[in-house]
């Protein structure tokens, strides 16, 4: 997988919908929703940018697994929030904390590969 190339182009989405959120949703959802969509375009920025870190650490081996979850994490996690604001779908909600565990997932795979002496 070129994780670069895939991070960049999650970097990309992630500033084009925080700025439709700022700027499309403004005016028809709720102050409420506005921040469920500010906190998915959010994470999903961070994590995007995780996986261009990763990617560019040169141990591809070593952040596969964490990188499978960082993906995993952004379209569960920002995805659910995403569709819950456009939908009204709130039961959406409830998928939402699974894509938190993959992020919290890739961390700690981060942290074990690091002290195992990986960089």
């Amino acid at each position: 997988m070129n994780w670069l190339a895939i991070g960049a182009t999650l970097m990309a989405l992630a500033v084009g919908l925080g700025a439709f959120g700022a700027h499309g949703l403004a005016d028809r959802v709720s102050p409420k929703d506005l921040e469920i969509w500010r906190t998915g375009a959010h994470y999903h920025m961070i994590h995007a940018l995780a996986l261009v870190a990763l990617s560019a650490s040169g141990r591809a081996a070593d952040t596969q697994p964490a990188s499978w979850l960082l993906l995993a994490g952004i379209v569960i996690f920002s995805g659910s929030l995403y569709l819950l604001v456009l939908t009204q779908q709130r039961w959406l909600g409830a998928i939402t904390p699974i894509g938190g565990l993959a992020f919290i997932a890739a961390w700690i795979v981060v942290a074990a590969r690091a002290a195992q002496g990986g960089s």
